[in-house]
């Protein structure tokens, strides 16, 4: 499903070109639950941003469901995106001004999907993360663990076969935390693939398949 090869990415500070990627080898299969763990600083998120598509490596080879993506336009790598990556990250990232119910419906708008639709699987969703009964509050009127359980929502909506998740309990408590990691694993229960990025050992230990970053190098 997602398969890197020989992947490099060089990023230019100031007069020093800093290495963040060294030559990535890496296979997950539909359905895999992947950990990627390192300390700060080791290449972790730049891997993330490059299998999410929103950056481009230096070097390498990338192939998504059988597609190299490496030379595809940008319009492209955001259709290939919408359609198969669901994300979920640290500082949650929805739209204050917007309820829970229209930051998880937001994708569907911009996939052009209608209405009814929209307002079916919003409330599907919802309900699925325990949150129907919060539909219609704003984010300033939900907690930490609420607003993660939104991202979810909202990640989960276009139904995609990979959900990538960026420190997912970073900024929750230890109860929280462990809900959200208990949904995340629940959807690879049911065929989803998970990648999760932490710098928690106790976390990345849950997963199957245990990946290292250590100077932007697989260990």
């Amino acid at each position: 499903m997602i398969q890197l090869e020989h992947i490099h990415r060089y990023f230019q500070v100031g007069e020093h070109s800093v290495h963040a990627l060294n030559d990535i080898n890496l296979n997950i299969n539909k359905g895999e639950y992947v950990s990627v763990m390192g300390p700060s600083g080791s290449g972790k998120s730049t891997l993330l941003n490059i299998i999410a598509l929103l950056d481009r490596p230096s070097s390498g080879r990338y192939v998504l469901n059988g597609l190299d993506v490496i030379e595809r336009s940008d319009d492209e790598l955001a259709r290939i995106r919408r359609e198969n990556i669901g994300f979920v990250f640290q500082f949650f990232h929805v739209i204050p001004r917007l309820t829970a119910a229209e930051n998880v419906e937001m994708p569907m708008i911009l996939a052009g999907i209608n209405s009814k639709e929209r307002k079916r699987r919003v409330e599907s969703a919802l309900i699925a993360v325990n949150l129907g009964d919060r539909m219609h509050h704003k984010p300033n009127q939900l907690s930490g663990g609420q607003l993660q359980r939104v991202a979810i929502a909202r990640a989960m909506i276009m139904r995609p076969e990979v959900v990538l998740a960026d420190e997912p309990t970073g900024n929750l408590d230890s109860k929280s935390g462990l809900e959200i990691m208990e949904l995340l694993e629940n959807l690879n229960r049911h065929g989803v693939t998970l990648v999760m990025i932490t710098h928690d050992q106790v976390l990345g230990q849950r997963a199957a398949k245990r990946i290292r970053i250590v100077d932007g190098r697989m260990t």
